[in-house]
């Protein structure tokens, strides 16, 4: 979380694949009280985070999803 500089949600797998990620967003929203339109995630453009059902369970929940520019690194040095 940029704004309270945390980690709010994370999960751990012998895997990086959509399961993974959904996990940890599962787990943020949880530990959060995510409401819609109130928040953007911001990634990279890994195949996780690109893939379908990432993608649809953002648009479900109302957030809005941001990702860098293929090559950009600026946006990791936050």
């Amino acid at each position: 979380d940029a704004f309270s500089n945390r980690i709010v949600g994370w999960k751990t797998s012998d895997r990086c694949d959509t399961s993974l990620v959904l996990g940890a967003l599962e787990y943020a929203i949880w530990s959060r009280d995510v409401r819609g339109g109130q928040l953007i995630h911001h990634s990279d453009r890994g195949s996780t985070y690109t893939s379908i059902r990432f993608a649809q369970r953002l648009a479900d929940i109302g957030i809005l999803p941001s990702m860098g520019s293929v090559g950009d690194s600026y946006d990791n040095a936050l």
